[in-house]
């Protein structure tokens, strides 16, 4: 940790880490076990955004597995070389929306490289049992395609049918090598083909978007905890969203399926208290002919409003949540507004690496005079406001996609419902102590992720059991000690 630290740049402390994990894999866990909080920036967001942006300069050697076109039609061979046979999660991106950084290409790698290496530190699943793969289905960002380092196809991007064809042809191929419970996570592709693919292979095979699900998820456990914080209930609260991508709407439909779970209203009623802003203004009923299908069912009858300000003054909402992946859009303005009619209204602003996000945690407890609940997506220092400490917390996918990983793998499940994702909702909600709250925190901090991520695999592996989706047999009697058994701990074993 020493000679990490002695690294002044982030992207610095980044390769070594990555080259500690070429080398000496055991100890690169070890260390990102013992000190996660200081290490989860720089192996996760924002430093690995960093690092995708530069993978072609920084590029030593391939980590994980690439799919590029020119292999269409021989994908079952390409999975064949990989040297592990037993893969329990496969991270897999296109890199056409890597964070709030566009397109990428092939650099993305960076991505599932980070988020596997989170799945084994922070969720015990063995580092042998990762497969990140990142598909080159060519990239349309100028700038890579000219650049000398780019290591990626020089192309533009594939779309259509032959996107369709090649996709296709890898999901079999995983299907048929791996079998039917590897959990295939879907990772920074764009909007169109996020939910597309979400639709089209979520009744076929074990598969999760992080962007779209695991984001609601962990934000959604925010909102649960905040209740606690602030009495009530999730029904009594009125959402708006800037940014109605794949984060937003998936988002708002799990709040929508929690609030509908909890009052026993038709999720059709239960939307109506979440409105949406994107690009063109509020989403109403008049624009639904011009709509994203994923944003229709947003679109709720109000006339037209074009800004976050207007939208906020017109709603008045007691939530609001930024999922724009532009930095600085919650003004002094939008946040005056939502405080002058809020005793705490809660606000977070959750795009990620840190210069996206919609506004700062110093911006969100001046302007509101320490009134606001705020939580980040990337990580903020805490803030000092009229003489007491404000510590922002992280809705940070981290802390649920690990500890649903395990939940998926050690209950042997075969498909992913949208129960399961309440559940580890739920789990993470329980795990915010008195002392966190004090704080104004709605996230437990990091230092505990393993405990958490082990009650979360077994309230997710629970609620695989209850759905009829769990094909380990007999079903543990204590999950939560059972989670805790599977889980891979790199210490070196005692041979004497």
């Amino acid at each position: 940790m020493n000679n990490i630290r002695q690294y002044q740049l982030p992207l610095q402390r980044y390769m070594a880490l990555m080259d500690l994990q070429e080398g000496n894999e055991r100890l690169f866990y070890k260390l990102l076990i013992d000190n996660v909080e200081e290490l989860l920036p720089i192996v996760y967001t924002p430093t690995v955004g960093e690092a995708c942006q530069k993978y072609g300069s920084i590029f030593s050697r391939p980590q994980g597995l690439y799919i590029s076109l020119k292999e269409k039609g021989k994908i079952l061979e390409v999975l064949k070389n990989w040297p592990e046979r037993s893969i329990q999660v496969i991270v897999v991106t296109d890199g056409e929306r890597i964070l709030g950084l566009g397109d990428l290409g092939c650099q993305g790698m960076g991505i599932p490289v980070g988020k596997l290496s989170l799945y084994t530190a922070l969720g015990g699943v063995r580092p042998s049992a990762c497969l990140p793969i990142t598909l080159d289905v060519g990239t349309n960002n100028e700038e890579l395609l000219n650049d000398e380092f780019y290591i990626g196809l020089r192309q533009r991007r594939a779309t259509g049918q032959e996107y369709t064809d090649f996709l296709q042809e890898f999901m079999s191929a995983v299907k048929q090598n791996y079998g039917e419970k590897v959990l295939i996570q879907f990772e920074d592709f764009a909007n169109h083909n996020a939910f597309d693919l979400l639709a089209r292979y979520g009744t076929t095979h074990l598969v999760f978007n992080d962007d779209i699900q695991g984001t609601a998820s962990v934000v959604l456990a925010g909102l649960i905890a905040a209740q606690t914080l602030l009495g009530g209930s999730l029904a009594d609260h009125t959402y708006l969203f800037l940014g109605a991508g794949e984060a937003g709407t998936g988002i708002a439909e799990l709040i929508a399926l929690e609030i509908s779970r909890q009052t026993k209203a038709p999720i059709e009623e239960c939307r109506k208290k979440i409105w949406l802003v994107d690009s063109k203004g509020l989403i109403v009923s008049t624009r639904k002919e011009s709509l994203q299908h994923f944003k229709k069912p947003w679109a709720h009858e109000h006339k037209p409003v074009n800004n976050l300000l207007d939208a906020v003054n017109a709603i008045k909402p007691t939530v609001l949540i930024g999922t724009s992946g532009k930095g600085q859009t919650f003004t002094k303005d939008v946040i005056e507004a939502i405080s002058s009619f809020n005793e705490r209204p809660i606000i977070l602003a959750l795009s990620n690496p840190t210069s996206q996000s919609e506004c700062t945690a110093e911006q969100a407890y001046t302007w509101s005079k320490g009134q606001a609940v705020f939580a980040t997506g990337s990580p903020f220092d805490p803030v000092e406001y009229n003489g007491k400490i404000h510590v922002p917390g992280q809705a940070n996918n981290a802390y649920i996609f690990p500890g649903f990983g395990l939940g998926v793998v050690m209950s042997g499940a075969i498909r992913v419902h949208d129960d399961m994702l309440l559940a580890a909702s739920e789990a993470l909600a329980q795990q915010v102590t008195e002392e966190n709250f004090e704080k104004g925190l709605i996230y437990p901090p990091f230092s505990n992720i393993r405990k958490i991520s082990a009650h979360i695999a077994a309230n997710v592996a629970a609620k695989a059991y209850e759905l009829g989706l769990a094909s380990r047999r007999p079903r543990p009697k204590d999950l939560v000690k059972f989670a805790e058994s599977c889980m891979y701990s790199p210490i070196y074993r005692n041979y004497r």
